[in-house]
C-alpha cells in the first residue's frame, strides 16, 4: 500500500503532462484514454526501478513517450476499462491556434512530435536529450529541422 500511495502522490501533479503526451499520439478519444491508461500502468510497473538519478518529470516523460511511440503493441492482447480523462491542459490557449498547431504536430513523425512537445513544455536541451536518449547536439539539430518543417507546413 505504501508503494501505491507514493506513486499516486508522485504522479498526480504530472497528470497534465501525461495527458498532453498521450494527446499528441492519439487519433481519437478512445486511443487517448487507452494511451493514458497504458502510461499509468507502465509508470506503476517501472516505479520500483526508479532510482532518482534523473528528475521525476524526466522519468515520467520517458515512460509516457516510450509507451506512445511503441504504438501500443500490446493493445490487442490487453483489455482496458474505460478511463475518463477530462483534463484541460490548454485552458489558457487560443483554441483556434492550438487546434492548428496540434494538427500540424500530429502530421510529424513520432520522434519529431516528442521533440517539439518537450520543447513546447520548455524543457532544456539537456533534459530533452536525457528523456529521448539523444545527444544534446542531436537535439539541437533535430529541433531546428522540426521547427522549419512546421513553418513550411503552416504556409501550405
Amino acid at each position: 500500500m505504501k508503494r501505491e500511495t507514493e506513486l499516486i502522490e508522485l504522479i498526480v501533479p504530472y497528470q497534465p503532462i501525461i495527458y498532453k503526451v498521450c494527446l499528441m499520439y492519439a487519433n481519437n478519444k478512445e486511443d487517448l484514454n487507452d494511451l493514458f491508461q497504458e502510461s499509468l500502468i507502465n509508470l506503476w510497473l517501472a516505479y520500483p526501478n526508479y532510482r532518482s538519478e534523473c528528475k521525476i518529470s524526466t522519468w515520467i516523460y520517458r515512460i509516457c513517450l516510450n509507451t506512445c511511440i511503441s504504438d501500443l503493441r500490446k493493445k490487442g492482447k490487453m483489455h482496458f476499462v474505460p478511463l475518463q480523462t477530462d483534463l484541460n491542459v490548454y485552458e489558457n490557449e487560443d483554441n483556434n491556434q492550438f487546434q492548428e498547431l496540434h494538427g500540424l504536430i500530429k502530421r510529424l513523425n513520432k520522434m519529431d512530435r516528442a521533440l517539439i512537445l518537450l520543447w513546447l513544455d520548455e524543457k532544456s536541451y539537456e533534459e530533452i536529450a536525457s528523456i529521448l536518449q539523444l545527444s544534446k547536439s542531436n537535439v539541437s539539430v533535430r529541433l531546428c529541422r522540426v521547427k522549419e518543417k512546421l513553418k513550411q507546413m503552416s504556409n501550405i
